[in-house]
């Protein structure tokens, strides 16, 4: 049986069709409900969720421990409440809610560059995770453009294209494939149909009366014709030779292996197979019933056109940890051969959709985890193949141009439709659409996925590593002064410079580094990038940042000078080693350099102008403490490039004085003692 949904095309043919489904039964009610689908929680908005959270006490803690430590060493309580006000305005991020935000568009705007079309930016994220993506092989592979390569007639005999004895088989093909129109003038619309069609050449001799098209359920196609238009009604079927040869009366036993051994070359086998009528046989009955007593007439074998670039895609994908998955109706060997050609390993391991078909979910799951080509796939079953590969933990992109694949793009956690010569269903289904012909774009995409993961994070040590080195600061400066360093005002003027445009420039710039790509390779980017590496990146920022904020602010204080002075110069170390260290992960971008050096700049032309500097608290410095501060940054930087290795002799000789601590056994009589 077959199915007709909402905004199927009729091509050909007529048919009557039962409604079995309405309303939210549908399959379009069900496009809409993936559409609608809650979006995976792995992606970059959810990890800076979880980052808000877990700073939110600490935000809280850095306040009140400035607030007690204030009143601990007599502070009065107004003082000391704005002390543990600042502390907390230092530590919240301003900027941490635009920074994915401001990435994704970024990325997108570089992508369209290259002719690819980002309808949704937050997929951008989950393209940086994807480690599985399947395609479409007819018309995204290969040129969707077949053409007769092999014949083998019912002796076995395999003869090239063209072989005057190789006309019958072509020809009797030729007559399977049903018109448009009764009398023969129209051509049909299937690849396959088309490559027989050109091989055989025009056949004036003969009408056809009745055809049925190809269908993948039904496996053949077949047509009634009369020779000459006076001759007795001829039945001839074209199709998979594993539903075609079972129904020939008169098959030779070795014709199952030639069609192996071609299948193995990478050809797609077609059985061709005919059968005259007896007399009141009705033409249209025949077709309706399953076809046997056919008489075998050979075997056809087409070549599918690779693309020029899918090998380098294939390639370009499995070297960046991204394993490409092909789904095509071929028989298995020749799915298998094909794939190879394409650029898949000898190994690659193969699945068929009667396979999927009679699995039920968890198993298809668990075949599908692995595998490198399902083979003999229906329409439908695609679908089905995607959401096994999300149920086996994969984060799954779906290439495809037919409307079949619309169904599968829309499932899949990334979506690609292809604009040239796709249809507009799977556009319409599609996260990204690739506007021109060359699939290499996909390569670039998924680099700039995970570059934007690396642009995130590095934005977010920076407000965050920057503002826990304020916190730390404030904290420090309280227990040896008595009172936090830096005000309310300063505070919000230290994450100004810091925070919004270069934290913004980092975010939208890409990193371009290949051995961080190469790195990146196969890696889960949720917990590889803004996981454990994060939390190292924020916590060699904060020590950084406090170390050059605390030396600036203790030469101050050392130094002839007023309070307010020893202030200025720390704001200045505070803002400054920010500065410099989000300039030495960046130096190669240009607007990085920009927004860094131009917020050093208008820092400085604030605190060297008398009425402004005054409103912020501070005083303009001389050359003396603009040394200090310059100093301060110097040793904060040199104390970052040894913090790696101070943690790397730390974790390696831990375990070894862990083992000479003295460990009490509960319950044990400690030694010389007497009972």
């Amino acid at each position: 049986y077959c199915m007709v949904f909402e905004g199927t095309t009729v091509v050909a043919g007529r048919a009557r069709a039962v409604v079995v489904d309405t309303g939210d039964h549908t399959e379009a009610a069900r496009a809409v409900a993936l559409a609608a689908r809650t979006p995976s929680a792995a992606g970059v908005q959810a990890r800076l969720q979880e980052l808000t959270r877990k700073a939110l006490p600490l935000t809280l803690a850095g306040g009140a421990a400035v607030t007690g430590l204030s009143l601990l060493r007599g502070a009065p309580i107004r003082q000391a409440v704005a002390g543990g006000v600042s502390v907390a305005v230092a530590a919240v991020p301003e900027g941490l809610p635009l920074v994915a935000t401001v990435a994704q568009l970024a990325a997108a705007r570089r992508l369209s560059r290259r002719g690819v079309l980002v309808r949704t930016p937050r997929t951008l994220e989950a393209l940086g995770r994807m480690d599985t993506v399947c395609f479409d092989k007819t018309g995204t592979l290969t040129e969707n453009a077949l053409r007769l390569s092999r014949v083998a007639g019912p002796d076995g005999t395999v003869r090239r294209a063209g072989d005057p004895e190789a006309a019958d088989a072509v020809r009797t093909a030729a007559r399977a494939c049903p018109r448009l129109n009764g009398d023969g003038g129209g051509r049909p619309t299937h690849a396959t149909d088309e490559a027989v069609l050109d091989a055989a050449g025009d056949d004036p001799a003969w009408t056809q009366e009745e055809g049925l098209p190809f269908e993948t359920s039904r496996g053949y196609a077949a047509a009634v014709g009369r020779e000459g238009g006076s001759g007795p009604a001829v039945l001839v079927v074209k199709g998979a030779p594993e539903t075609v040869l079972p129904a020939c009366a008169d098959q030779p036993q070795d014709t199952a292996e030639v069609a192996q051994r071609l299948a193995r070359a990478g050809l797609r086998i077609i059985a061709v197979a005919r059968r005259t009528l007896a007399q009141g046989e009705d033409a249209a009955d025949v077709l309706e019933r399953q076809p046997s007593g056919l008489e075998f007439t050979g075997l056809l074998a087409l070549a599918d056109v690779a693309r020029e670039t899918s090998p380098a895609l294939v390639r370009g994908l499995r070297e960046a940890g991204v394993r490409p998955v092909v789904l095509t109706g071929d028989h298995p060997q020749t799915a298998h051969a094909i794939a190879v050609d394409l650029g898949w390993p000898e190994d690659a391991v193969v699945v068929t959709g009667d396979e999927l078909a009679a699995a039920d979910r968890t198993a298809r799951s668990r075949m599908l985890r692995d595998a490198d080509v399902v083979a003999r796939v229906a329409p439908e079953q695609k679908l089905q193949v995607v959401e096994s590969l999300r149920d086996a933990g994969r984060v799954v992109g779906m290439v495809g141009d037919g409307a079949n694949d619309a169904a599968a793009i829309r499932a899949a956690d990334i979506g690609v439709g292809i604009s040239a010569r796709g249809s507009a269903a799977a556009r319409n289904a599609a996260d990204l659409v690739v506007t021109g012909d060359d699939l290499l774009v996909l390569v670039e995409a998924v680099r700039e996925g995970r570059a934007l993961w690396h642009s995130v994070a590095d934005a977010i040590a920076i407000l965050i590593g920057g503002n826990a080195g304020e916190v730390g600061f404030g904290i420090l400066g309280t227990v040896l002064g008595g009172a936090a360093p830096l005000s309310t005002r300063q505070m919000l003027l230290v994450n100004l410079f810091t925070d919004l445009f270069p934290a913004m420039a980092v975010a939208v710039t890409k990193t371009g580094d290949p051995e961080q790509e190469a790195a990146d390779a196969g890696a889960p980017l949720g917990t590889a990038v803004l996981g454990e590496p994060l939390i190292r990146q924020i916590r060699h920022r904060a020590l950084t940042t406090a170390l050059g904020a605390t030396a600036a602010w203790l030469l101050g204080r050392f130094t002839p000078g007023t309070e307010r002075r020893s202030t200025t110069m720390a704001l200045c170390a505070v803002v400054g080693t920010q500065l410099a260290q989000t300039l030495a992960d960046r130096r190669d971008s240009r607007l990085v350099q920009v927004t860094s050096l131009g917020s050093a700049a208008a820092l400085v032309a604030l605190v060297q102008t008398p009425g402004a500097s005054r409103l912020f608290g501070c005083t303009p410095l001389g050359p003396v403490a603009w040394t200090g501060v310059a100093a301060a940054i110097a040793l904060a930087l040199a104390g970052q490039r040894a913090l790696p290795g101070v943690e790397d002799a730390i974790a390696r000789y831990w375990p070894k004085v862990a083992e000479r601590l003295p460990v009490e056994t509960p319950g044990a009589v400690p030694q010389g003692a007497r009972g």
